[in-house]
């Protein structure tokens, strides 16, 4: 099978989709299929295209079987609407380019954000007569309108339109969390057109490792420390203000260090408010090589989930399948109702504390601190967990079985159906 796969971050991204996107690529690749991922050059977290990719409009890499296809996309250092369009548009059009270059595909797999390629892909789909398999990691723009990155109403309207011709036009809809299947129904697309297969973590590569003789502690001279971990984007829906208050409530615990890794520019905007908490036991430290994932995680007694109050109640970070499968015990600061909530009670990997209350989520970690049983216990009933329903093997084969499956059946994305769509 020939797979085309749509997605606008992709390795050597460090966090969100690029790892997940990158690992169902090179795993389909071993599985028999022919890949090629049509991208951007590489920008996300800091919002610039990286150093070696900087003034090149088109570039084509081969990485572990995968045909990878770049292009330049319009991107500035500060998030906005315009920004976002810019760069949604210039994706858009430089994209399409690179994804006539190369075989035709038997199915494409289009990951969205960004919803604006819903619009070449589609094209795609008719053109070469093939499946389009929309793969739903957020849903937009209802999660950024209820986090404010979205207020524009015309903006609003515009991405709307975008998300139901996404929804319409796709053959087969998968989707992260049964909460995503609730929306969507809700919204008029028919259940049999969505599958559930949640992200995984690689569970043969994140996996529980001893604290002792670990190298992130020694690099960073915190043997002998309490360390609570938390890694990962640090924008508007983390609310990242809330572990500095907590870790400056329990600053007369001299073992408990706190730490935080993420991208330089959001570390330094954070810097401020730990000099504000005077939180003088954080360390904020930039984001780790791939490789090195494994011993970073193994370095934390606890591992941090944070989210704000307001945010949507289906979204589910995958950094909880990677602490649950590093067999580490999360503390999780999250809507109470949602869908992280839900995961965390489930695996009996953590606990749940609301969002947004410092004093809590300090009690939380005073809690696991005083009682290292029972931390080792929520850690151990978390790997059992990844490994029951986040095995990313698991997840491989659904993916292929779903792809094999849907280029049996008729395509339904036709010119006609898409002109119904306008009308």
């Amino acid at each position: 099978m020939r797979i085309l796969i749509y997605s606008y971050n992709y390795h050597p991204e460090p966090i969100g989709i690029a790892p997940l996107m990158t690992e169902l690529a090179e795993g389909l690749v071993k599985a028999g299929h022919e890949v090629r991922v049509v991208t951007s050059m590489p920008n996300y977290p800091q919002r610039s295209i990286y150093d070696k990719y900087q003034g090149k409009y088109y570039l084509t890499e081969e990485r572990k079987g995968v045909i990878i296809q770049r292009s330049y996309v319009w991107i500035r250092p500060k998030p906005g609407v315009v920004t976002r369009i810019l760069l949604d548009g210039s994706f858009v059009v430089t994209s399409l380019i690179q994804a006539f270059r190369g075989w035709r595909p038997d199915v494409i797999l289009l990951t969205v954000p960004s919803l604006p390629v819903s619009v070449p892909a589609a094209l795609l789909g008719w053109l070469y007569n093939c499946p389009v398999l929309l793969n739903l990691q957020d849903i937009l723009p209802e999660a950024a309108v209820q986090v404010g990155l979205i207020r524009n109403k015309l903006a609003i309207r515009i991405f709307e339109a975008l998300e139901k011709f996404a929804y319409h036009s796709a053959h087969t809809i998968t989707v992260i969390s049964e909460g995503f299947v609730d929306n969507l129904v809700n919204k008029g697309v028919p259940l049999d057109k969505i599958t559930c297969i949640p992200n995984w973590a690689n569970v043969n590569f994140i996996r529980p490792l001893p604290k002792e003789g670990n190298s992130f502690r020694t690099a960073y001279h915190l043997d002998g420390k309490f360390v609570v971990l938390y890694s990962g984007n640090i924008a508007l829906t983390q609310g990242l203000e809330t572990v500095v208050k907590a870790a400056n409530l329990v600053r007369h615990i001299p073992e408990i260090v706190f730490v935080i890794v993420g991208e330089s520019k959001a570390l330094q905007q954070l810097q401020q408010d730990c000099q504000t908490c005077n939180a003088s036991n954080i360390k904020l430290l930039p984001f780790q090589p791939r490789e090195k994932l494994p011993e970073m995680l193994a370095a934390a007694d606890i591992g941090l989930v944070v989210q704000k109050r307001n945010v949507v109640s289906f979204n589910m970070p995958s950094k909880i399948q990677v602490l649950l499968a590093c067999g580490r015990p999360i503390i999780a600061s999250v809507p109470l109702n949602g869908t992280a909530a839900r995961v965390v009670r489930q695996s009996g990997g953590g606990v749940v504390v609301p969002p947004q209350q410092s004093q809590a989520l300090a009690s939380a970690i005073v809690e696991l601190y005083e009682n290292p049983e029972q931390g080792v216990s929520l850690g151990q009933q978390g790997r059992k967990f990844a490994l029951k329903h986040f095995a990313y093997q698991n997840a491989l084969n659904s993916y292929e079985a779903l792809l094999t499956q849907i280029t049996k059946k008729p395509n339904h994305n036709s010119l006609i159906e898409l002109q119904q769509f306008s009308d």
